[in-house]
């Protein structure tokens, strides 16, 4: 790398130029970032070195000589070490860290800002460190399904300690006020973004954490990064969506969109309604949805509150993909519908009331005992007992059968009990229509058993005439 900084061609010093060119800018105009002009003092890349050696400190050496200081403590900083063997290389791998965590110092110390081409070489170097190929996971190992991270250590990335010095700096230098965005952009570039943003699929939880936080950083900060990112994002989505259903940074990314959704100006834009319908929505689906799942529902509950009228949207796309059989993905569900229901209002309640009530009498008739009283809780919210009371004509038809089921055949006695006082509340809401549903469903039950006794008889009738067909066919010897 410094290879090809020495070939860059040299710019000649100006008589005019300042003699006590420094690490930052100097002069009247500190404060400002010495981008070089025709007539600034261009910083010179210093020889590649060979071995890590101790460098002084900034402190110790005189102004004139820090910005060549810094620039040779930058490739002790590219040298990369084995940390399989902890004995090995100790004392080169003890000088790296020290230099990179007086490199954060310095970044976070404010003292004046940085010039151009040194924060160029330094964002170079931390591109060296964190830019790499990460180890297969451990599921695609062993074959396994991808755990829950909080129950599971997972992988720990060996070279941690110089990691995370590296990632306190890139920290430092985002959220700097002495970084100017019009020159760091040109440095932190779609490459940089796209590149961070392979990261999170490592299964360090540490440095997922660390990438979280400095991805949000410069999302806040760069406005120009923020359509690329939001797009690069919904395309790692739809990877693990349709193709791959395994990538350990799932949870981090929906942390940081909870926070741009929370950010999202009214009226919202149609490219985030897509969003929310095109990979928000389909993240449901699945099968580690219970790793991530609680940051999902937080974006979903966003955007409902957001704009009230996307709450059909979101009530039908979970509709769409709930789960059939595995009764831990269903609770979940139950649990971020109530949610997405006290946010909603009766107009958009209205548009789904049909087919949301026809899945809910299913889990209430759950031979599970948890999905059934997951979805009895539903009458303990006042705002959703509220809406079913306003639309109880189209309700109670729906699910009476359901409670009918419960109360008579139910196994768990905590359900049968909690049916019951549901199904009071509904004789409180409307006698006459419960009267009216109770009476339907006497019809009903007595079609079904004169059905029922039918198919009784035809049997009956069927297996006599077998009988006597083979009486008449036997033979006598």
């Amino acid at each position: 790398m410094f290879k090809k900084i020495i070939k860059g061609g040299q710019r000649k010093h100006s008589k005019s130029d300042s003699t006590d060119a420094s690490l930052y800018g100097s002069g009247p105009n500190s404060n400002a970032v010495a981008a070089p002009s025709r007539n600034s003092d261009v910083p010179m890349a210093p020889p590649p070195m060979a071995t890590v050696e101790p460098l002084p400190l900034f402190r110790d050496v005189p102004v004139s000589d820090r910005q060549n200081l810094f620039m040779r403590k930058l490739q002790i900083c590219c040298f990369q070490f084995d940390f399989s063997d902890t004995l090995k290389s100790a004392r080169e791998k003890e000088i790296k860290r020290q230099t990179l965590l007086e490199l954060v110092d310095l970044i976070q110390s404010g003292s004046g800002k940085i010039m151009e081409r040194c924060q160029e070489e330094m964002i170079k170097m931390i591109g060296v460190n964190i830019f790499r190929c990460l180890p297969p996971a451990s599921h695609e190992n062993t074959g396994q399904e991808a755990t829950d991270p909080e129950e599971d250590e997972g992988y720990l990335e060996p070279s941690w300690p110089h990691l995370q010095i590296v990632y306190e700096l890139l920290l430092r230098y985002v959220v700097s006020s002495d970084t100017d965005t019009k020159v760091a952009k040109r440095f932190i570039d779609h490459s940089f973004v796209l590149k961070l943003l392979d990261l999170f699929d490592s299964e360090d939880h540490r440095e997922r954490e660390f990438l979280k936080t400095i991805l949000h950083r410069i999302y806040g900060k760069f406005m120009v990064h923020r359509p690329f990112i939001r797009k690069a994002v919904n395309n790692i989505f739809y990877r693990f969506i349709y193709e791959t259903e395994r990538h350990s940074g799932i949870g981090e990314l929906l942390e940081i969109l909870g926070s741009i959704i929370n950010g999202f100006a009214l009226p919202m834009k149609e490219e985030h309604k897509l969003f929310l319908v095109r990979a928000l929505i389909p993240l449901h689906k699945p099968k580690p949805v219970g790793v991530y799942h609680q940051q999902l529902s937080y974006c979903i509950i966003q955007f409902v509150e957001k704009d009230y009228k996307l709450a059909d949207t979101v009530i039908r796309g979970l509709l769409k993909y709930w789960p059939l059989t595995n009764c831990q993905k269903e609770l979940l569900f139950l649990g971020e519908l109530e949610e997405v229901l006290e946010a909603t209002q009766s107009a958009e309640f209205q548009r789904c009331v049909v087919p949301l009530f026809r899945q809910i009498a299913r889990c209430l008739n759950s031979p599970h005992f948890q999905v059934a009283e997951r979805a009895l809780f539903l009458w303990n919210n006042e705002h959703i007992v509220s809406l079913i009371a306003q639309n109880r004509q189209a309700i109670l038809p729906i699910i009476f059968e359901a409670l009918e089921k419960n109360i008579r055949s139910h196994w768990n006695q905590a359900i049968h009990g909690l049916t019951v006082n549901v199904k009071k509340m509904f004789m409180e809401m409307d006698a006459e229509l419960f009267d009216d549903c109770h009476r339907q469903f006497e019809v009903k039950e007595a079609r079904a058993q004169e059905v029922e006794e039918q198919r009784e008889m035809t049997w009956k009738k069927l297996v006599d005439a077998a009988a006597h067909r083979g009486e008449d066919n036997m033979v006598t010897v």
